[in-house]
């Protein structure tokens, strides 16, 4: 009996350990700056004109974007990429657009890339917001000439941001409904929501956003499931669109099929017609 309470008890105490690590250091469970952190192209590499961007933060953190110009753009895409790679792991999404006839900003978050500081939910957030900033202020750009675009974790910033400041259109790409909620289905024998200090509340968010949004998953997304994009669209105002991908996680993205490309093309045209 004794050997008994001592495999239990020492159990107890190493799993009381995985939760306090857990608690301690998630940011690492969440945040992969370091996953190819050198920049391996840039946009010319996909025959683009762009300007490096150096934007600063509210707390100073010092930020690294491109900007690509479209001739005559019918708007203006904020890009805002998930959480593993740099804004070089994009180009196709700067093509992509560029095709579409919109100009873009693409940023490297705190932590990412060539950018200072340490990635938090509360900085990506300040960083989302230079981004805006630059656009309406530098590049002269109106609120109703701005597409936000978040991919995976970006759809967390995305969200928050498109509550600040409404913009045309909100693209949401492979993006869950919160951090807690996915990693409750990650880690199932962990109490995720207690330990959860990152939360990027996109469904509740979603339901307070107005503007036209276009949810873009795919049913064998491998990271993300489904059901995270569905719940998104089902708790979206209308006008919304859900564009239903194929391929995993990370090789389901828009630019893959050209008619994936057009349905993109399309929402956003009628969100720039919409009166």
């Amino acid at each position: 009996m004794r050997s008994v309470l001592n495999i239990l008890l020492s159990a107890a105490i190493a799993y009381a350990v995985i939760l306090l690590l857990v608690f301690l250091f998630q940011s690492r469970l969440v945040y992969f700056p370091e996953v190819a952190r050198a920049l391996v192209a840039t946009p010319r590499a996909a025959g683009l004109d762009f300007e490096d961007v150096s934007l600063h933060a509210a707390d100073g953190v010092v930020l690294h974007g491109w900007w690509v110009p479209a001739r005559n753009a019918r708007g203006a895409v904020l890009i805002l990429h998930g959480n593993a790679g740099n804004i070089s792991h994009r180009l196709e999404y700067l093509m992509m657009f560029y095709r579409l006839g919109y100009a873009t900003l693409i940023i490297d978050y705190r932590g990412y890339g060539k950018s200072s500081g340490t990635p938090s939910e509360e900085g990506t957030y300040r960083d989302g917001e230079a981004a805006w900033r630059h656009l309406t202020e530098a590049r002269k750009f109106t609120p109703q000439d701005i597409v936000l675009f978040g991919e995976s974790l970006g759809g967390g910033i995305a969200t928050w941001l498109a509550l600040q400041h409404p913009p045309r259109a909100l693209v949401l790409a492979s993006t869950f409904t919160s951090a807690p909620d996915l990693g409750a289905q990650v880690y199932p024998w962990l109490p995720v929501r207690l330990l959860a200090r990152i939360d990027y509340a996109n469904l509740e968010r979603i339901r307070q956003i107005t503007v036209p949004v276009l949810i873009a998953h795919s049913r064998n997304d491998d990271i993300i499931p489904f059901s995270h994009g569905q719940a998104l669209f089902e708790a979206a105002h209308e006008p919304k669109q859900l564009l239903e991908l194929s391929g995993g996680h990370n090789d389901g993205f828009i630019f893959m099929r050209e008619e994936w490309v057009r349905a993109v093309g399309a929402f956003l045209e009628k969100a720039a017609n919409r009166k």
